[in-house]
């Protein structure tokens, strides 16, 4: 297939690209700038471009292609969406939309989330601009034919990526180093609420499989790992890879929001409340897939990953401050 994804060299899109150029697809990647984290793979081409602001210059790489596949893994909002509407309309067979689970209803009614489950977050603005962007696919599919499927990735992670309920998300290993100094780590909650977390290569396989299928177009699939952990086991584990013993503070998700704004989408709206994915559509549409890497074993080769490169092992002293902020001032209250 001739595949284009727009990033492509991200935490989830590398993934995609590394397999689609295993499985021997012609792969285009079209974003503004190489990748020292996430290199593309050999045998894609690449075209250089800001899809946010070169307009022109799109529209003259694009001309006279034609895509089996279309992937745009960074549209946030309803602006990008028109962008891409009127960039590849007649000039893909399939546009793959990445959404996110974050967008389903907070808290949910069902525990059991479906791709059935309404989608409703009023807490995340992040999530609110997904889901309009998903409504405006889905009305040009129903109204014009528009081939759109839509994909939602729920915490997905790789080598470079430690995924925690409250770090820093530009620099991970900030949350290592503090456990590696014994400081305490904040766990919002009291750390019972469950989580799923994906390992990017697993979701990866169910993605490549969508490609390509006349009968995902006009369809939904969340695509996450089955494995589901309490946020202290997560926590556990994270400890127990390097090799030290927990020192975590348990503090409720709204007080933390006080002193971080922008924590009050990224708890409240998402990562403070139970989630459990069936991934039963998912596997009827792409039998193959199933994920391989547990937590277990995914932190253990994130931590191989930045021993390997220490020059990703950046610290975010900001944050650091802010934790300990929030932590005194919640001692404070039980003084």
């Amino acid at each position: 297939m001739k595949i284009l994804f727009i990033g492509g060299t991200g935490l989830i899109s590398s993934a995609c690209s590394e397999l689609a150029a295993e499985r021997g697809h012609e792969l285009f990647l079209l974003n503004r700038s190489a990748s020292k984290k996430y290199p593309p793979p050999e045998g894609a081409v690449v075209l250089q471009a800001d899809v946010h602001a070169d307009t022109a210059h799109l529209s003259a790489l694009l001309a006279d292609q034609h895509f089996d596949a279309v992937a745009d893994f960074i549209a946030f909002t309803p602006d990008d969406i028109r962008r891409d509407l009127a960039l590849f309309r007649g000039r893909t067979s399939q546009f793959v939309f990445i959404s996110s689970a974050s967008a389903y209803q907070k808290p949910v009614k069902n525990y059991l989330i479906t791709e059935e489950t309404p989608l409703e977050n009023p807490h995340w603005e992040y999530s609110r601009n997904k889901i309009a962007c998903e409504n405006l696919l889905m009305d040009e599919y129903r109204a014009n034919g528009f081939p759109v499927t839509i994909v939602r990735p729920s915490h997905t992670y790789g080598p470079s990526q430690i995924p925690f309920i409250y770090g820093s998300w530009q620099h991970p290993w900030t949350l290592i180093h503090r456990m590696k100094q014994g400081e305490p780590v904040i766990v919002p909650g009291d750390g019972t609420s469950l989580w799923v977390l994906t390992w990017n290569a697993d979701f990866a396989k169910g993605f490549l499989g969508l490609l390509g299928s006349k009968d995902a177009v006009g369809e939904a699939f969340q695509i996450t790992s089955d494995e589901v952990l309490d946020w202290n086991q997560i926590y556990l584990e994270a400890y127990q890879a390097i090799g030290r013993e927990p020192n975590v503070i348990h503090i409720p998700s709204d007080f933390i929001a006080r002193f971080d704004e922008h924590a009050y989408g990224s708890l409240i709206g998402d990562k403070s409340n139970s989630v459990v994915f069936d991934n039963g559509k998912i596997k009827r549409f792409v039998p193959e897939f199933h994920c391989e890497v547990k937590w277990s074993e995914g932190v253990r080769r994130s931590l191989a990953w930045f021993e390997a490169h220490p020059e990703f092992q950046t610290v975010d002293h900001e944050a650091i401050q802010k934790w300990d902020r929030i932590i005194a001032a919640y001692n404070r209250a039980f003084s």
